[in-house]
């Protein structure tokens, strides 16, 4: 308990900073740290309850940005990814979860790397794919920022009403995440993280949000996606090892 608490908070502070700062970075950041720390289920479940309350505070502060028209092609289609990742999440052993959760999370990297490859696609058709692919990563593995970032490569989305966006999309996306892993049994038998690292998680949101204010106006969004796409390389790498360890060993 003692150590889980400010590794909690740490990764936190963390995430909201690179989410304050590039419009991204929450989930990134949480969800390896805090599966390596209380465990996959319990761990993605409170990378999803900070996603939620992060999204909440940073909508009041980019409100003036956000594309109303472009979340409405991506947020609703979220729900239909969720359901069959919270039956995932359900049925999986947690060595199994921590095996898919690195392997997505270093993937996720792997896409973000070949954006500039990307063609260009309708916006219609590509927020629903967005949207439903969205929608089961953010339940699974607790981070839909690839998809994300392909979706505003692939309709050239300007960089400063995406990252204002995202949040009302990553809002949505927490509360379905949370909502249908309720639903199927997901989030019950003890998979709930401890009262005490939810206080932890999002008390700490509103001194990251300031954190990441500051730093928005110091550091550039791209240095903040490299700094993330280390950490993250890093927590993945574990979490996978971790998991496959558990795999063979079970």
């Amino acid at each position: 308990m003692d150590l889980a608490i400010p590794l909690v908070i740490a990764a936190v502070l963390f995430g909201v900073t690179l989410q304050r700062t590039s419009g991204m970075g929450t989930g990134l950041a949480l969800s390896p740290a805090l599966t390596l720390t209380v465990g996959p289920v319990s761990g993605i479940l409170l990378t999803n309850m900070t996603t939620v309350v992060s999204a909440l505070f940073l909508i009041v502060a980019v409100r003036a940005d956000i594309d109303w028209h472009r979340y409405l092609r991506i947020a609703p289609a979220a729900l239909v990814g969720s359901v069959p990742a919270a039956l995932l999440v359900h049925s999986a052993g947690s060595g199994w979860l921590e095996v898919i959760i690195g392997a997505t999370l270093i993937l996720s990297l792997a896409v973000i790397s070949l954006l500039p490859r990307l063609p260009e696609v309708p916006p219609v058709r590509a927020g629903l794919a967005a949207g439903v692919l969205g929608g089961f990563l953010n339940t699974s593995v607790g981070v839909a920022a690839a998809v994300l970032l392909a979706y505003a490569h692939v309709t050239r989305w300007e960089q400063r009403s995406f990252a204002a966006t995202l949040q009302p999309i990553f809002l949505t996306m927490g509360l379905v995440s949370l909502l249908t892993k309720t639903l199927v049994g997901a989030a019950g038998d003890g998979a709930a993280p401890p009262w005490y690292l939810i206080v932890a998680a999002i008390g700490s949101v509103p001194l990251g949000v300031v954190i990441g204010g500051r730093v928005a106006a110091r550091v550039t969004a791209a240095a903040a996606r490299r700094v993330a796409v280390v950490v993250v390389i890093l927590g993945a790498t574990v979490t996978l090892v971790r998991g496959l360890a558990n795999v063979v060993a079970g």
